[in-house]
């Protein structure tokens, strides 16, 4: 009783399934950093989403620059780039490849200031200028234009960003960004709604950009004009009432990451700040691994249950058995180690398991 009591197989249940996924998923370029993480995956019942480099490439190039004053296109651009060299966000280094691809010779750029999520300024030439979204700007006391409120409304429906450009008087211009949605986005956010899971888009663009991407892929719920700090507060609520995923790439995302139950980075082109708050990172940067994450969690726990029930069993009729003096010491220690094998076993299948 005492050799086959010992419960080895119900100890090597759990962790011996957990590498075994961790495993696989490292073959399939998903990095899965700790057995909690995906333990909790199979029990999300939300994915919030950011929109660029999540749902779209992040591959933002300047589509229009609209001059609103007197200022010539070329030098509306340069002054842009010249504060966006110094940003790291996606706007301002796709401002500055064009900038770079025009051959404008850039200016100097002094007290740069970054308000995450809003946009930054900085002094060019003595004279300072704002740069960033139609929040920003206004709560700076800055009007827009009547062509430049119209043009805003344009560039909203057709989903795509804008980065204003404006001293400490009047905005000056307007530089459109577009992006290009990523073609399995709506297969994955499809297969998520058959496994229970909810997707909501989490963004700081203007709602109506973020309802045209939002429509093309099928996601519902949405929520705009938000902080970094608002997103924060978004994933603490949706926990209220179930475990939360999320998902994004770039530094305004980490706290919301860090907050969530289960924090996905774009690893291939997110920023190092984005992985290290996450728990998991998808490497190849495929967001149609989500539903293989997702299914590999519930495998995985299926699996931990199914050994464990396994082992329970095994000690249960070698208990008895023993009881009945069936067992002796030798086959006990027998019957004790194939459990374990078993478990193993069980653990090893999991590794090979093929995605359906």
């Amino acid at each position: 009783m005492l050799v086959v009591f010992c419960p080895c197989a119900l100890v090597l249940a759990t962790p011996t399934a957990i590498m075994a996924a961790i495993g696989q998923a490292t073959k399939h370029g998903v990095i899965i950093k700790s057995g909690e993480a995906l333990e909790a995956m199979g029990k999300v019942v939300r994915i919030a989403f950011d929109k660029t480099g999540t749902l779209t490439y992040g591959r933002l190039e300047v589509s229009d620059i609209l001059p609103v004053t007197g200022i010539s296109q070329r030098e509306l651009l340069t002054i842009a780039a010249s504060a966006e060299r110094r940003s790291e966000h996606p706007l301002g280094r796709a401002i500055t490849e064009k900038a770079n691809g025009e051959g404008c010779t850039l200016y100097e750029a002094s007290d740069f200031k970054m308000i995450a999520g809003r946009g930054i300024s900085a002094s060019i030439n003595g004279k300072a200028y704002l740069f960033g979204n139609e929040r920003f700007i206004t709560d700076h006391k800055i009007q827009l234009f009547r062509e430049a409120a119209k043009a805003l409304e344009v560039i909203r429906g057709e989903g795509k960003a804008s980065v204003i450009v404006a001293d400490t008087e009047r905005a000056i211009g307007i530089i459109d960004l577009s992006d290009v949605l990523r073609p399995e986005a709506a297969e994955m956010i499809s297969r998520l709604a058959r496994m229970g899971t909810r997707a909501v888009l989490l963004t700081g663009d203007n709602p109506k950009a973020a309802s045209y991407f939002a429509r093309q892929v099928g996601i519902s719920e949405i929520q705009a004009d938000l902080l970094p700090e608002d997103k924060v507060e978004r994933i603490a609520a949706m926990k209220q009432s179930g475990k939360v995923c999320m998902i994004g790439d770039g530094i305004n995302d980490a706290p919301a990451l860090k907050t969530a139950d289960v924090g996905v980075a774009m690893g291939a082109m997110g920023s190092d700040i984005a992985v290290e708050a996450a728990d998991v990172a998808l490497m190849t940067d495929d967001i149609a691994k989500l539903p293989y994450l997702k299914w590999l969690s519930n495998t995985t726990v299926k699996t931990i249950k199914g050994a464990i029930t396994l082992s329970m069993c095994i000690n249960f009729v070698a208990v008895t058995l023993s009881v009945l003096g069936i067992l002796t010491p030798t086959t006990g220690a027998l019957v004790h180690n194939a459990g374990s094998c078993f478990v193993v076993l069980l653990a090893a299948l999991l590794y090979d398991r093929t995605y359906q």
